[in-house]
């Protein structure tokens, strides 16, 4: 699959561009999050299992920014690596950090907003690859289909864990239900598409916002009320949308510390 063999007007290709980026960001920033947990998980089997759903993660983003290297936006690992936080189109919830403190300096992480981040957070990736693999941009439904088969068993293992700590101790289910509003006060973005939105759905690029929307409550709900839930309420109007380069300084610091390495040889074969 290359340049030379897909056709794509350049209205079509400026909202492949803008979707594209809204993906890869999501995986890329999402899969370092995770990845902050190597040697910090509950124990060694979840840090063997967390650590594959992160690497499978950041595949998932380097499979988008290679479409946007195959339609002339750059080199995907510049894309990922070199571009400043103001030009990022990731939702507010992926940049935030795990919990207080640094990685490398006695982190004090918080494993509830963990599992509730990506178990929320992976329902509506499943949603939103479900409705692009029928995208009217064939080398995106493509990716979509390879990426769906690895999303049924991230699904699997944080509904696992969602479930088993909210039917545990008193303590547990406290911790679970202060992480759900701590990742629902930031998941206003999630679903959003930005301010062209509407011109990535009339190209048929992906569905509305509220179709997904709709796809993400109905996987949830049942799930929720097993242990004794409602629906959470996402936020109307965020005080931040990611999706048009609205950000917090937790990705700035991100990107720093991701990039580090890639920046010190930019010419380097990784």
């Amino acid at each position: 699959m290359t340049e030379q063999n897909v056709t794509i007007t350049p209205e079509l290709k400026e909202s492949v561009v803008n979707l594209l980026f809204q993906l890869a960001d999501d995986d890329f920033l999402y899969s370092y999050r995770g990845s902050e947990w190597l040697g910090l998980a509950p124990h060694i089997e979840e840090d063997v299992a967390s650590s594959s759903i992160s690497q499978d993660s950041m595949g998932h983003a380097a499979m988008f920014y290679q479409l946007l290297e195959e339609i002339g936006i750059g080199n995907a690992d510049a894309l990922a690596h070199l571009r400043p936080a103001n030009e990022r189109k990731n939702s507010i919830l992926v940049e935030r950090p795990n919990g207080e403190g640094y990685y490398m300096e006695v982190p004090k992480y918080d494993w509830a907003y963990a599992v509730v981040r990506n178990y929320f957070y992976t329902t509506a990736k499943k949603v939103k690859i479900d409705s692009v693999k029928n995208s009217s941009y064939d080398p995106l439904a493509k990716v979509a289909i390879k990426v769906n088969m690895e999303l049924y068993y991230h699904l699997l293992h944080w509904k696992t864990w969602f479930v088993q700590l909210l039917s545990s101790t008193d303590e547990a289910k406290q911790r679970m239900n202060i992480a759900i509003e701590q990742v629902m006060s930031d998941f206003g973005d999630v679903f959003s598409l930005g301010k062209d939105g509407e011109k990535i759905v009339e190209l048929g690029l992906i569905e509305k916002s509220d179709v997904l929307i709709h796809r993400w409550k109905q996987q949830l709900e049942q799930v929720l009320q097993s242990v004794g839930l409602s629906l959470p309420e996402i936020p109307a109007n965020p005080e931040r949308n990611g999706r048009n380069l609205e950000h917090t300084e937790d990705l700035v610091s991100a990107i720093e510390t991701l990039s580090e390495v890639y920046r010190l040889d930019t010419a380097a074969s990784w």
